[in-house]
């Protein structure tokens, strides 16, 4: 049987990519439907064909984003033996990717809709939603420092993960501002300082 409808002319594959690049650089509001199809190489017809929708375009990427340029800071999270050096990992390994040559630099997750309005609202939710999980994956890696006897057992582990997640979503704007991976570093190693018992901000694994 012959196939139905005209085949797409375009890799959705590399389209969605050059996408996700540009809500990475632009934000949601911020990248038009002209700005991404100049982008994708296709026409508006073709973007709404295969995707639906901007909003759809948009979540797509995101999850592109989270299994592709998200990864390793969380690997590192999870590879780590000690709580102290799963936060570590976490905090220096985004210094490195947050200011990738050729790459946008800071995240999408972070900076991609950071103001609620009536074109973007449900996109602003679901980052809401990834944000709040971050912090969430965060306190249950230091819930197995406090099992671990690496943390006291009266750890305020929910108050102490929002910290270190908010410090790397401060680094993210710093690095949209301009901020070397150096410069990353040192707010990296400052914030580790004030891990419960450590006094040596230089202390813990340097990368």
């Amino acid at each position: 049987m012959a196939e139905r409808g005209r085949r797409r002319s375009f890799d959705k594959d590399v389209a969605l990519a050059r996408a996700m690049e540009l809500f990475w650089d632009k934000g949601y509001e911020g990248a038009s439907i002209s700005d991404l199809t100049q982008a994708m190489g296709i026409a508006p017809p073709s973007l709404y064909a295969a995707f639906g929708s901007k909003e759809a375009l948009f979540r797509e990427a995101l999850n592109l984003y989270g299994t592709t340029e998200g990864v390793e800071i969380w690997a590192a999270v999870h590879a780590a033996p000690t709580a102290y050096e799963a936060v570590a990992g976490f905090l220096l390994e985004t210094a490195r990717v947050f200011t990738r040559p050729g790459k946008p630099p800071g995240c999408l997750v972070v900076l991609s809709a950071l103001h609620a309005t009536e074109s973007c609202e449900t996109v602003r939710s679901e980052l809401v939603r990834l944000r709040r999980e971050a912090i969430d994956d965060m306190a249950n890696r230091l819930r197995d420092g406090i099992s671990a006897g690496e943390l006291p057992q009266d750890s305020d582990v929910q108050a102490l993960a929002s910290f270190y997640v908010t410090v790397q979503q401060g680094m993210s704007i710093q690095a949209r501002d301009g901020a070397s991976e150096a410069e990353l570093r040192a707010i990296a190693h400052a914030a580790l300082a004030a891990w419960p018992g450590r006094r040596d901000e230089r202390s813990g694994p340097d990368r």
